[in-house]
Parts: structure tokens; C-alpha cells; sequence
């Protein structure tokens, strides 16, 4: 849920703002929770998710350069812990005038999106760009008063609904994926980088192959900027198909991402929520107005469903006592279930997204996490993210961005303000554990789940095994549990540490085919060892 994002950060951040084995039970301290529990979906839906797939962040260009634009190793340090960075890029950044194109450096603040972009890539983590708010020459063809950065991406007057409408922001898709794409082969003519500034030339540049994802807009569904920034399921659909290809090339040349690169993977918008009845408007627009394919599915103009999802305790934000909540005790796996069952059953199988999730520490924010008993709200915030990871891949998430890498004002009581995962040049307890846990078996893929209280989850590398526990609680429960394990003869058990970049681990027996393990509500990881064939 994303409501008044006017309060998250100075003016550019405000706009935002299987298994071998038998799992038994006993001996349980504490009170257990309420059962609502709700079941994984099938096998089918699920397979190959990585779980670094689920240890994404978001963030912005100045976190990875200094003060001269040049990347900082302090500050990217900091970066390398997470599966996978969503860039908020304004539009403003890269194109200061119409049909003005600069990436390195940018116009607008001298950034080096080449420098940033290639770091990236070099270590390993995938960049979801996603293009968002309109820049200053646009924002221009509104009357005083209408004329907010958020508003949806077309001149004041023109029709909503119209792909044409859109004809510039799709522009801008299909430069950027034509510098940032796979494709070599772009017609250079169509190809556009301003010669400026005179002390380093913007150089023009094809097929950097450093890009993959690229996301049109943020939240087209945000309903409290008003009717210039709100867009209806049918109006941003048509946004969306002008972006994807031009409106089926409709749009003429240069237009449209697929026409740059047709590789690129275009990535909805995160819609606020996961909102079933928009998504399935968006759906039936492009089966009306984009058509079938020759299988005889419908010809989306989108790779990617991306949606919202913040655990609150109350679906009013501002009502007294709302709060973080556990994600297992949020409304997090139905929204999931459902959105991910549109999609097999409507989109073709549409891979699922969330690019916004997360939880405040400040103790006074409607968003913030708990102490509980002796864990502090850092240290609780810590095992939400987490588990928040490892809920998501159960229920056929195929990737996470989690808001954010630095806190807006930790001192801050408005929602979104200390989501951070780093404080100055400090890591957060969270972006310890997402390092440890992404160290030890960010390579797996998730497989089943064998228990739901405490959960038990089995992850897999090729023959390897990792099982994952964690008590679904909020209320500082814990748990003895017995894992039988007949074939293995010991294993070796993976603690979270804060401050450290490795999880503690220690060796154990197994005892006539079984393990006593004692289970918090911080999870813990265990690999079997000795066991034939492994």
C-alpha cells in the first residue's frame, strides 16, 4: 500500500516515496498463533525461483558515485549484500529538453549512468530501471497549480486513453534501450545524444547490453495527486503499449522499447496494490486493442506484473495503532496468491513482481516494526525483511525490491522515512542478514515447504539441500522441533549474526535418524552433510 508519498525524502525522493526428510514437532514454548495459514500454490508455479531473486533493493544514482560522479567503493560496498537494484531514474534526469538525450554525463545533476549501470553488471546484480514522474518542459504544458512532477506521462489535454498520448515517454524508452540494451544492430539514425556538456561530450552509443529490465512509471494507480496523475486500468494500458512497442509499431519509428531492443523486458508499473479486478482491465484492453497471438493468447504489452505490498495492522494508515505487521500475519500470501493465479490463469503464465515492500524502525510510524522481548525494532525489522523474502518465494514471487537502501530521516515518524537498510555507512541488521543469507544459498531455488508452524522450507541446488525454519510469529514464540533425517549423519546449523558478514555455523550429529532443533522467530538454516549421493 503506498499512500502520501509527499513526505519521504527531499523533493526527489518525496515523489516516491521437498524434501528427503520428516518434519516433526514438540515441546512448543509460547502460545501459538491463530491458524490462517494459507497453503503455497502448486510446485508448477514456483519452480527456479533463486532466493537472491528475492533480496532486491531500490534506490537512487547518488548512492553509488561521490562527490565527483564517480563511483564511490564505500558506498557501493554497501550495495553488494542485495539480489538486485530497482533505479528510480526522473525523466528529467536524461532528458532535459524535448528530444535532448544525455546518459554520460546526464544534464541534470552530472550523473553517470554508463559508470553505474556497468558496475552493476560487473557485480552481478541485475538493474530494474524504472523511468518515472515527467521533467520540467512537460510538466510545462500544465496550468499553475496542475502541473505536479507525478502526473501521468503525456501533455496536459491530451487523451488519457489514446496510445498516441504517450508518444513522448515511449520515445524515451526506445533511446534508452537502445543504449542500454542487447541489441548492436539499431538503426543509428534513429538513435539521439545531445553533444553536450562541451568539457565531456555525450558520446552515442548502442547495445551496452547493461540493462535487462526496464519499468514504465511508479504507481500509475495513485489516486491522491488527482485526475492528472491517476490513470484508470484501460488509460495506462494504452501508456503501456505505446512504451512496450510503439502500439504495435503504430507509433511510427523510434518509438517503443521492444523496437529498440526486442529482448528488453518491460516491466509494469508497481501498481500500489495488488489489485486483481485493474490488472484483469488491463488485460481485457489488450485483448481488445492489441489482439491474439498466433497460439492464441493475448498479445499483453508487458513481460512483468508488478505490484505493491506493505504489511500494516490496519487497512486505514492513519487509524490509532496501526503498525507493521509479521508478514505471515499480513494479508501478504493472499494478495500473492492471488495476483500469481491471474496471471497463470489470464496472462499467460506473466511473471510476478513486487518492487515495494518493507517496515520502519522509527517507533512512532504507522509501518513500524516491534520489540519484542529482547530484540530490538532494528533487529525485528531485520527478521520481517527476511521472512518477507522467504514468504514470497512460497507463494511464487519471482522477484523483490525492497524500499529502501538509506533511510529518508530515520528520526522521522512518517510512514516510508526510516525504511532503510543502511544508515550512512553502516549496514542495518536487515542488510546483514539479506548478506549472509544471499552468501549462503542465494544460488538455491526455493522447492517446498514441509511444515507451517514452525515453517519449514526446503530449498535445492542441484542435489544439494538447505532447509529453512522460522516460527510465523510476532509475540517472541519459540519452538523445539525434531527434523527426521535418516540418511544424513550430521549437519551443519546457520545462525544470522548481526554486524558480521557470515553466518555463524556449527556441526551436528544426527541421532538415530534425528535432529533436535530449537526454532525462533528469526530463521535459522540447515544443511544436511554425509548424506549418500550429496
Amino acid at each position: 500500500m503506498e499512500i502520501f508519498r509527499l513526505n519521504r525524502m527531499s523533493s526527489a525522493l518525496l515523489a516516491l516515496c521437498f524434501g528427503i526428510y520428516h518434519i516433526q514437532c514438540s515441546e512448543r514454548k509460547g502460545t501459538p498463533i491463530d491458524t490462517d495459514y494459507v497453503a503455497p500454490p502448486a510446485a508448477d508455479t514456483i519452480s527456479s525461483i533463486k532466493f537472491k531473486d528475492m533480496l532486491g533493493i531500490n534506490g537512487f544514482e547518488w548512492e553509488f558515485l561521490n562527490e565527483n560522479n564517480e563511483i564511490d567503493a564505500e558506498k557501493t560496498a554497501l550495495i553488494k549484500p542485495f539480489g538486485g537494484f530497482r533505479h528510480y531514474l526522473d525523466w528529467n534526469r536524461i532528458e532535459t529538453e524535448e528530444n535532448v538525450y544525455a546518459y554520460q554525463p546526464s544534464l541534470n545533476g552530472n550523473w553517470g549512468y554508463d559508470d553505474i549501470y556497468q558496475w552493476c553488471k560487473t557485480n552481478g546484480i541485475p538493474v530494474l530501471v524504472c523511468l518515472k514522474t515527467i521533467p520540467d518542459w512537460l510538466r510545462a504544458t500544465y496550468p499553475e497549480g496542475e502541473d505536479d512532477y507525478e502526473n501521468a506521462p503525456l501533455p496536459y489535454g491530451q487523451d488519457k486513453a489514446d496510445p498516441a498520448s504517450y508518444r513522448q515517454f515511449a520515445k524515451l524508452g526506445f533511446q534508452f534501450a537502445a543504449r542500454y540494451g542487447h541489441n548492436a544492430q539499431v538503426d543509428t539514425g534513429l538513435v539521439s545524444v545531445s553533444p553536450d556538456p562541451a568539457w565531456s561530450p555525450n558520446q552515442r552509443k548502442i547495445g551496452l547490453g547493461l540493462v535487462t529490465y526496464i519499468e514504465c512509471n511508479n504507481e500509475p494507480d495513485r489516486t491522491w495527486k488527482g485526475e492528472n496523475a491517476h490513470q484508470t486500468a484501460e488509460e495506462y494500458a494504452a501508456n503501456l503499449s505505446a512504451f512496450y512497442d510503439g502500439h504495435l509499431g503504430q507509433l511510427g519509428p523510434g518509438v517503443g522499447v521492444k523496437n529498440a531492443d526486442p529482448e528488453m523486458q518491460v516491466v509494469m508499473g508497481g501498481l500500489t496494490k495488488g489489485d486483481v479486478d485493474y490488472l484483469s482491465k488491463m488485460i481485457e484492453w489488450c485483448r481488445v486493442n492489441r489482439g491474439l497471438k498466433e497460439d492464441g493468447t493475448v498479445n499483453l504489452c508487458f513481460d512483468v506484473i508488478n505490484y505493491h505490498h506493505y504489511s500494516f495492522s490496519n487497512e486505514d494508515l492513519f487509524a490509532k495503532g496501526t503498525r507493521g505487521r509479521a508478514p505471515e500475519r499480513s494479508s501478504a500470501a493472499e494478495a500473492a496468491i492471488k495476483v500469481v493465479s491471474l496471471a497463470k490463469e489470464e496472462a499467460n503464465g506473466t511473471p510476478v513482481w513486487i518492487t515495494e515492500l518493507g517496515y520502519d524502525v522509527n517507533k512512532k510510524s504507522p509501518l513500524r516494526t516491534l520489540k519484542i522481548k529482547d530484540k530490538s525494532p532494528l533487529i525485528t525489522h531485520a527478521d520481517w525483511s527476511l521472512r518477507s523474502s522467504l514468504l514470497y518465494a512460497r507463494h511464487g514471487i519471482k522477484r523483490l525490491h525492497f524500499y529502501m537502501l538509506n533511510d529518508v530521516d530515520i528520526r522521522s515518524s512518517i510512514q516510508f522515512s526510516s525504511s532503510g537498510f543502511v544508515q550512512g555507512s553502516e549496514r542495518k541488521p536487515a542488510a546483514d542478514y539479506f548478506l549472509q543469507a544471499n552468501e549462503l544459498m542465494g544460488e538455491y531455488a526455493y522447492l517446498h515447504t514441509l511444515n507451517s508452524d514452525p515453517i519449514v522450507d526446503v530449498y535445492a541446488l542441484d542435489d544439494k539441500r538447505m532447509y529453512v525454519l522460522m516460527v510465523p510469529d510476532e509475540q517472541g514464540r519459540e519452538v523445539d522441533h525434531e527434523l527426521e533425517m535418516p540418511e544424513a549423519e550430521k549437519v551443519k546449523i546457520y545462525t544470522l549474526q548481526v554486524g558480521q558478514d557470515k553466518m555463524a555455523v556449527r556441526i551436528e550429529d544426527v541421532v538415530a535418524g534425528k535432529l533436535k532443533i530449537h526454532v525462533t522467530e528469526t530463521p535459522v538454516f540447515v544443511e544436511p552433510i554425509g548424506v549418500p549421493g550429496l
